[in-house]
C-alpha cells in the first residue's frame, strides 16, 4: 500500500469553483506562485504549457479539484526557502490582479492564505521544529527564519497588487 504523501497546498471551495470554470474554457490547468513581479505574491494561474517551469521550480502538490484534471501548484527554488516552514491555501476575491493570471478577466484574483507547519508537519517534511523563546515568540529552530519578538498570524493573507 502506497505511503500517504502530506499536502503542502490547498484550495478553498470558491477557488475550486473558479478552477472548475476556468479549466472548462482553457483546458487542464497549472499555478505558479510570483516570486514579487507584477502582482506581488499572488499566485498566477495559466494553463498547462503556457508557462514552462524547470530545475530552479518547487512542486508544492497538485490540488485535487473535483471535475478536473489535478492542478500542479509551483514556487521557485529561491522562494520556497523562505516559504518551506508554511502551508499554503489558495483563495480567490473579487478584484483584478495586475499579473497575467488567466482568472483576471473575471474580474477575481487568486490569493495566497498561509499558516506555520504544525509540529507533525514540520517533522513529516524533515525540517526544525518550532522553538518558543523566552519572550513566548515563535522561532524555527535551524532555518534562519526565527524572528525574535515576532509571532506569525495563524493564517495570513498573502496576493499583489495592494502593495
Amino acid at each position: 500500500m502506497p505511503e500517504a504523501v502530506l499536502p503542502r497546498v490547498a484550495v478553498t471551495e470558491a477557488a475550486a469553483d473558479m478552477l472548475r470554470h476556468l479549466a472548462a474554457t482553457n483546458g487542464p490547468l497549472m499555478f505558479h506562485q510570483s516570486g514579487g513581479c507584477c502582482d506581488g505574491s499572488s499566485p498566477m494561474c495559466y494553463p498547462v504549457g503556457m508557462f514552462r517551469t524547470g530545475g530552479s521550480d518547487v512542486l508544492l502538490g497538485a490540488l485535487e479539484v473535483e471535475g478536473i484534471d489535478p492542478v500542479e501548484v509551483y514556487m521557485s527554488r529561491s522562494q520556497f526557502e523562505y516559504w518551506k516552514h508554511t502551508f499554503l491555501t489558495i483563495d480567490i476575491v473579487d478584484g483584478r490582479g495586475s499579473g497575467f493570471s488567466i482568472e483576471a478577466p473575471e474580474g477575481k484574483r487568486f490569493l495566497i492564505r498561509s499558516r506555520l507547519l504544525d509540529d507533525a508537519e514540520l517533522e513529516a517534511f524533515g525540517l526544525g521544529a518550532p522553538r518558543i523563546g523566552a519572550s513566548g515568540a515563535a522561532g524555527l529552530v535551524g532555518s534562519g527564519l526565527a524572528t525574535p519578538g515576532l509571532v506569525a498570524p495563524r493564517l495570513a493573507t498573502h496576493g499583489g497588487g495592494d502593495g
